[in-house]
């Protein structure tokens, strides 16, 4: 087909609905280990290799500079589109990774010492030693707050700020095995050479490329978006490249935000869990968004939260919200069926729901209270 708009929507078209039959025909109701896992890797990796071989076809001036580092000029033979797609170090659970980055790790450019072999081998080591610590930890944690425990009738019993606090702690470590998978993947494709981003400004070589987590973000970080941002990195990148920027013709910000976040629902697969997942997350965000705009526009509230004594106090109560309703987002993502995650929300008497619905609602009227009117006019213009 070339590179057209024909092969484009083909290929797209192909990979996301042989995915979806594999999840139909496959999925159970508890967390599936089977060939659609790597499969729905690789599906992004192809969607990718089509939408950089199209930007191929284009002059440099009319593509961005993101656009210009991954078009394929060149035809990929058989046997690059191959080793590329299950390339061992990312094939199981990514990382993302594009055709000339692959390219350039076969040439032996990928390497902080040019014609040798990469000194990565100390760099690589510390991902995978940090994996472990991660992996030791959910594996002490996770049996005495098993997943099955929030569908069962001993949680149902217990009082609502036990139930709240379940969330929050299960929440936080459930995401740790995600975190040692993509911690020991990313060791990998640092130790061949892949994990190579050139050098900082010191001339120290840095092996980012292949980051799928921020580890001391993720660790520290009281806002939604800060967990957003140092987690599954090399994902949310490939979204926003091959997806978001590529709805810009729609000429809605906050419609192509809702866009990439309905195909990544899909794109885990088609429990109901997801969408509820994704959505949550796009409220949230939405609303926190809209706080932190609000704290920076109203003096009073900047010099509220600029006193020292409180800045202690405002991040312990921020990240108690935080891990709450990360982990209330969480619950139907890992629980998949409907019946089983509407009973954790009943329990809660969907907390989540009537506390972002309802800010998004207030938030408006705060602006009015707190933001002077000269600092609206400021702002407009």
């Amino acid at each position: 087909m070339g590179r057209t708009v024909t092969a484009v929507t083909t290929s797209f078209c192909f990979q996301m609905l042989y995915l979806l039959a594999g999840y139909y025909f496959t999925a159970t109701e508890h967390y599936d280990i089977k060939w659609t896992m790597p499969h729905c890797v690789l599906t992004l990796k192809l969607i990718g290799l089509v939408l950089d071989y199209y930007d191929g076809r284009k002059e440099a001036a009319a593509l961005s500079t993101e656009q210009r580092r991954y078009a394929i000029r060149g035809v990929p033979s058989l046997l690059e589109v191959s080793g590329f797609s299950y390339f061992y170090g990312a094939f199981m659970v990514g990382p993302q990774f594009s055709m000339t980055q692959y390219q350039d790790l076969v040439k032996g450019e990928l390497t902080d010492v040019p014609g040798q072999r990469p000194r990565s081998f100390v760099p690589a080591l510390k991902c995978l030693i940090l994996g472990l610590f991660f992996l030791v930890v959910y594996t002490v944690l996770s049996p005495y707050i098993p997943d099955e425990y929030l569908a069962s009738d001993a949680y149902l019993e217990q009082p609502f700020w036990f139930r709240c606090f379940y969330i929050l702690i299960w929440g936080k470590v459930t995401l740790y095995k995600y975190v040692t998978c993509w911690l020991v993947a990313e060791g990998v494709c640092i130790l061949v050479g892949l994990g190579y981003n050139g050098k900082d400004e010191k001339g120290n070589p840095k092996w980012d490329a292949c980051a799928n987590m921020k580890v001391w973000l993720f660790e520290t970080t009281p806002y939604f978006t800060g967990t957003i941002a140092s987690f599954n990195i090399n994902t949310n990148a490939w979204v926003a490249r091959y997806i978001y920027k590529r709805l810009k013709f729609l000429g809605n910000k906050l419609l192509s935000q809702a866009t990439s976040l309905l195909f990544l629902a899909i794109w885990h697969g088609l429990h109901c869990g997801y969408l509820v997942c994704f959505q949550m997350e796009f409220l949230i965000v939405m609303v926190e968004r809209q706080f932190i705009d609000l704290i920076r526009d109203s003096p009073f509230l900047s010099a509220l939260n600029s006193v020292t004594i409180l800045q202690f106090v405002f991040y312990v109560i921020q990240q108690a919200i935080h891990w709450m309703f990360m982990g209330y987002s969480l619950v139907p993502f890992c629980l998949f069926t409907w019946e089983k995650w509407i009973k954790v929300y009943q329990s809660v008497y969907y907390v989540g729901h009537v506390l972002f619905f309802s800010l998004l609602l207030v938030l408006p009227f705060m602006r009015k209270i707190f933001v002077p009117r000269k600092e609206k006019l400021k702002k407009a213009e």
